[in-house]
């Protein structure tokens, strides 16, 4: 049994919980567009950070822990955006299995 320990005064970080809609664009393809789902308080944590080459540049790749109060409509099918910055959420989990939290691993997208 795991023993996870949240202060709820850790969430001080307003961020926008973002939800994917995909129109097509009468060519064959489609548009991507995001809508804002919900708006909420969370804890941003850093947690690794390397780089890879893609199309023969370097690039940097962040990961985050987002931890925010239990919400069962989250997916990883989202994303959640803070300040400007935009974070690809690559899982969910309830850590303790008490739905009193809900952590969101992610990884941060650059322009």
């Amino acid at each position: 049994m795991s023993d996870v320990s949240y202060d709820p005064g850790w969430l001080r970080h307003r961020v926008s919980v973002e939800q994917k809609a995909a129109t097509t664009d009468g060519a064959g393809g489609e548009t991507i567009t995001w809508s804002n789902l919900v708006d909420l308080w969370a804890r941003i944590e850093p947690v690794a950070a390397d780089e890879k080459a893609v199309a023969g540049h370097v690039t940097g790749i962040v990961t985050h822990t987002i931890t925010l109060r239990w919400r069962d409509d989250i997916t990883g099918a989202m994303r959640m955006t803070y300040h400007g910055r935009t974070f690809r959420i690559l899982a969910v989990y309830d850590p303790d299995e008490t739905q009193r939290y809900l952590v969101a691993e992610t990884a941060e997208e650059t322009p």
